[in-house]
């Protein structure tokens, strides 16, 4: 909050004053020198706060997609409007699986980010062709675009898989078909502690030493916005996958 403070000088408190003494009568007796010689009047100004989802400036090119990539959710054939994330913003794997909505000079599309562009700047998308030529013609290959964070209407929950090589003392998880970014992913303990499990820049979020036990297991995950999913009673299997209960509200 910003406060702007407008104040009055003494001595022009004193000519004030003064003007406003009746004519030929009994002058206004001047005000007390040990009175604030200031008169503060606040202005309250509160700046708007900054907007959930910015829309981001950047270019677009593209590459041969099959869904794959860094994020780990596997090769999607049946949905090729899919993009990578530049390096500088990938931050960790947070964007993995969001909707990111790209506008450019011929049209707009919406892609999930499923990989990682490392030679990329920020605000760079490396869109699949299948979805660079809904915004642009191919051959230009490099173009100007705007982006910005979706929250898109989804069918069905989210869904819980177990990496390959997950046992009871290193358990990876990935969330999927989830409609808004992930922040956190936590599991309930036999004791009722909830724990924090962190997340890898390939997008799994692995619990070692120990790991989360044989199962089955209470979840809790929560998106960008703080929304929170919380699932009973999810059974163990590697390289399993296992629907939840619930899908994420529609963000900002």
């Amino acid at each position: 909050m910003n406060r702007t403070w407008l104040h009055l000088p003494y001595l022009a408190v004193l000519a004030l004053l003064a003007a406003l003494a009746p004519v030929g009568g009994a002058r206004a007796q001047a005000p007390d020198p040990a009175v604030s010689p200031r008169v503060w009047l606040p202005l309250v100004i509160s700046a708007p706060p900054p907007p959930a989802n910015p829309v981001h400036n950047g270019i677009a090119t593209y590459y041969n997609a099959t869904g794959d990539g860094a994020c780990m959710f596997g090769a999607s054939p049946s949905d090729l409007n899919v993009a990578a994330m530049n390096a500088e913003e990938y931050n960790n794997a947070a964007y993995c699986g969001a909707y990111i909505h790209v506008k450019g000079r011929k049209g707009e599309v919406t892609v999930r980010i499923v990989d990682l562009c490392p030679e990329c700047k920020a605000g760079h998308l490396d869109l699949s062709q299948e979805a660079f030529a809904q915004i642009d013609d191919l051959p230009l290959g490099r173009v100007n675009i705007t982006w910005q964070v979706i929250s898109p209407p989804i069918p069905g929950p989210i869904a819980y898989h177990y990496k390959d090589g997950s046992n009871q003392w290193w358990t990876a998880v990935q969330i999927r078909n989830h409609r808004n970014p992930i922040a956190k992913f936590e599991y309930r303990t036999s004791g009722g502690q909830w724990v924090t499990v962190p997340r890898t820049s390939y997008n799994y979020f692995v619990q070692t030493n120990p790991g989360m036990g044989t199962g089955p297991y209470t979840f809790r995950v929560t998106d960008a916005y703080g929304n929170i999913l919380t699932d009973s009673g999810i059974p163990f299997q590697e390289n399993g996958t296992f629907n939840g209960t619930g899908q994420f509200p529609q963000g900002p």
